[in-house]
C-alpha cells in the first residue's frame, strides 16, 4: 500500500462520492476509484460499501480508515521535522482561511509578506471551517485563519485581532436614520444570512438571539451563498445583511446606494486567529505571516500579545 492510496480512502470516506474526492485529490474518478481497488484487493477486505448514491465505509473499513488517518498524520508530522533545519522562509507556505475571511483579509498582508519573506511564495485556498480543520491535521494545509474558538488536538492557535459586525442595508432603509444599531433592531427585518456550515452564521445568531429564534420558527430569514452575493441582494432591496466589518464596504456601488451601521453591542464581534500544527517546525513563517497580517490589516483592531 501506498501513502497515496490511503490519503485516496480517507477523502473517499469523507465525501462519500467518488467524484468529488477524486476532485479533492486531483485526480480522475477512475484513478481514484482504481486505486481504491486496488487496496481492497491488496488488504483482501471490502472497504466501502457502494450503492447507486453513495459511497460509506464497512464496519472494518472504518477501523482502517481511521488507522489510515493517523498514518497521514504521522507523515505530516516527519515531514514537519524534515523540514526544521532549513531556511524557514524558503519554501511555500500553505494556508488556509475561511470563506468570511480569506477574500478580504489577502489583498492586505500578502504584500507586506512578500517583502518580509520574498523566497517564501504562498499557497492559498478558502473553505468551510469543517474542511480547513480536517485539511490542516492531514498536513495539506500549514496554517489556517480562522473564527475562534477552534479546538483541536495538538493544534495552536493564537487569536490575532477582533473584528466588529455592521449591518449592510439600502440607504434609504429606515434603519439608516440610526446611528447604531440594536440587535434587536432586526427582529422585524427580512435579513440574509450565509447558508449552513458558514461559521459566520452562527456568530450571527451568537450576536442576535432574536434572528435564531425567528429563523428557528421559519420566518424572516433569506440565504446567500457567499457575503458578495448577499451584498448584491441587499441591493435590490431583497433585504438587509450583517457583515463582518472587513466585507461591509459600499464602494462597490454608487454613491447613494448601500450604506451600513454599526451595532451598539460590544459583543456583536468576532476574534480572528492563526491556527497551525503543534508540530509544524517553521516558527519563522508562523511569525512572519502574523506580523504582515497585524501590519497590513488597518481594519480592524490587533489584540495585544
Amino acid at each position: 500500500m501506498t501513502l497515496t492510496e490511503l490519503r485516496y480512502v480517507v477523502t473517499l470516506a469523507q465525501e462519500e462520492h467518488f467524484g468529488r474526492a477524486a476532485e479533492r485529490c486531483f485526480v480522475s474518478q477512475p484513478t481514484l476509484s482504481i486505486a481504491v481497488k486496488k487496496l481492497e484487493t491488496e488488504l483482501e477486505v471490502a472497504l466501502f460499501e457502494r450503492t447507486k448514491t453513495r459511497v460509506h465505509p464497512t464496519p472494518l473499513g472504518e477501523k482502517i480508515i481511521a488507522q489510515a488517518q493517523i498514518a497521514l498524520e504521522q507523515t505530516a508530522a516527519i515531514k514537519d521535522i524534515a523540514s526544521a533545519g532549513k531556511d524557514q522562509l524558503a519554501s511555500p507556505l500553505k494556508i488556509g482561511a475561511i470563506f468570511t475571511i480569506g477574500p478580504y483579509l489577502f489583498p492586505h498582508f500578502i504584500p507586506h509578506l512578500q517583502t518580509l519573506a520574498k523566497q517564501m511564495p504562498l499557497y492559498v485556498e478558502e473553505g468551510y471551517t469543517a474542511t480547513l480543520r480536517r485539511r490542516l491535521r492531514n498536513g495539506e494545509l500549514d496554517v489556517i485563519i480562522v473564527a475562534l474558538p477552534f479546538t483541536e488536538a495538538d493544534v495552536v492557535t493564537q487569536a490575532l485581532y477582533e473584528e466588529p459586525f455592521e449591518v449592510l442595508m439600502p440607504a434609504n432603509h429606515p434603519l439608516a436614520a440610526k446611528e447604531q444599531l440594536e440587535a434587536s433592531d432586526l427582529n422585524d427585518e427580512n435579513v440574509l444570512l450565509l447558508g449552513e456550515g458558514h461559521c459566520f452564521r452562527e456568530q450571527i445568531f451568537e450576536a442576535c438571539p432574536g434572528l435564531q429564534t425567528k429563523f428557528e420558527n421559519g420566518g424572516g430569514i433569506s440565504e446567500g451563498s457567499s457575503l458578495e452575493t448577499m451584498r448584491h441582494m441587499v441591493a435590490s432591496g431583497l433585504g438587509i445583511t450583517v457583515l463582518p466589518q472587513s466585507a461591509a464596504g459600499t464602494s462597490q456601488y454608487t454613491a447613494g446606494v448601500l450604506t451600513t451601521r454599526p451595532f451598539a453591542e460590544a459583543t456583536a464581534k468576532r476574534t480572528v486567529g492563526l491556527a497551525w500544527r503543534a508540530s509544524f517546525p517553521r516558527h519563522q513563517a508562523i511569525d512572519a505571516l502574523r506580523n504582515s497580517i497585524c501590519h497590513g490589516n488597518g481594519i480592524c483592531t490587533i489584540l495585544d500579545r
